[in-house]
C-alpha cells in the first residue's frame, strides 16, 4: 500500500540542479511524497558553476523547484534555504526572508532533543575557501568522472552486472582524500562545539554520515548526484539518514529513475576522543 512519510523536518543537500547527473528526479519524488513541517536545503541546490561550463538547466530540475514551491504554497511548509559554494550567487541576496522562505548562511536547529547547527560546510574545505579556480577545476573533473562511470555503468548493466561508483573508489583508495573526509568532520565537530552545539548537520562532500565523536553528533545529508540520501527528524526528534531506495520501500512506491550507483553505508562510530577547538581567526570568521 502506498503511503506517504511523515516527519518534522527533511534535509537534503547537494542536488546539484543543472549537472547532467543531477538525480533531480528522484529528489522531486522524494520531496513529493514527505509530509513535514519544515525543509532546510543545505548548500549546493542549484549548481551556478555547471550552468557556466557544460551544464544545462532541465525540465526535471524545473518540476522539483515547482514541487517544493507548491509544498511551500498548500503545505504552508516552512523552507529554509542554506547557501553553498556551487549556488554562491546567493552572497548577493543574503540574509533574505520572503514569507516562509529564507535564505541564510547558517541556521540553528533547536528541539528538545538538543542544539544542532546547520551549514553546508564549504567554509572548512580551504581549497574551495581560499582556492576557488582549483575548486572548479576539480568539479570540471568530477563532472567528466561522472560522465565516464555513466558510460561504464551502462556496459556493466548490459552485462547483467551492478552499478560501480568510480568517485567512490576514488575516495576510498586515495589516501589523502580519506585524510581530508578526517579533518573536515572533525573541524566541524570542533565548530559546533564552540558553539555550544549538541551536534553538527552538514553536505559539501558528498559523503552520508551518522556519528557520535565525544559529545557531538555529527551528520552529513549526503547528495543527490551519487548516494541519492537525505536527513529525516521524527516527530520524537530522532534523526536519521534515509536512503532513497529505503525511502521507496517505507512508502510502498516505486524508484524513478534508475539506482544509485553503489548503497548507502551508514556508520556509527565508538565515542572517541577530539581535542577541543582553538579559537582561531579562520573559526571566529566561521
Amino acid at each position: 500500500m502506498k503511503t506517504k512519510l511523515r516527519i518534522k523536518t527533511l534535509i537534503m543537500s547537494d542536488i546539484h540542479l543543472g549537472m547532467a547527473d543531477s538525480k533531480a528526479v528522484q529528489a522531486a519524488h522524494f520531496l513529493r511524497h514527505c509530509v513535514c513541517d519544515q525543509i532546510i536545503l543545505n548548500g549546493d541546490i542549484i549548481d551556478a558553476w555547471a550552468l557556466k561550463t557544460s551544464g544545462r538547466w532541465r525540465t526535471e530540475h524545473t518540476h522539483f523547484v515547482r514541487t517544493l514551491l507548491k509544498k511551500m504554497e498548500k503545505e504552508n511548509v516552512e523552507v529554509i534555504y542554506i547557501r553553498g559554494n556551487h549556488d554562491d550567487i546567493l552572497d548577493r541576496f543574503l540574509p533574505f526572508k520572503l514569507a516562509g522562505l529564507s535564505i541564510v548562511n547558517e541556521h540553528l536547529h533547536e528541539s528538545p532533543a538538543g542544539r544542532y547547527l546547520v551549514v553546508h560546510g564549504d567554509g572548512f574545505d580551504h581549497i574551495s575557501t581560499n582556492h576557488a579556480w582549483i575548486a572548479k577545476v576539480g568539479s570540471i573533473g568530477y563532472d567528466l568522472l561522472l560522465r565516464l562511470n555513466r558510460f561504464y555503468n551502462q556496459w556493466r548493466r548490459w552485462r547483467g552486472k551492478e552499478g560501480f561508483s568510480l568517485s567512490r573508489l576514488v575516495k576510498s583508495k586515495v589516501k589523502q582524500a580519506v585524510g581530508f573526509v578526517g579533518r573536515y568532520e572533525e573541524q566541524l565537530q570542533n565548530l559546533a562545539r564552540w558553539k555550544n552545539c549538541d551536534g553538527i548537520i552538514c553536505g559539501h562532500i558528498h559523503t552520508p554520515a551518522d556519528k557520535l565523536i565525544d559529545d557531538i553528533h555529527y551528520l552529513n545529508s549526503g547528495d543527490w548526484v551519487e548516494s541519492m540520501t537525505a536527513i529525516i527528524e521524527h516527530h520524537d526528534h530522532q534523526f536519521e539518514v534515509l536512503s532513497y531506495h529505503d525511502f521507496c520501500t517505507r512508502t510502498g512506491r516505486q524508484p524513478k529513475g534508475s539506482e544509485p550507483s553503489h548503497p548507502l553505508e551508514e556508520t556509527r562510530l565508538r565515542p572517541m576522543a577530539l581535542p577541543m577547538p582553538v579559537a582561531t581567526p579562520e573559526l571566529m570568521a566561521a
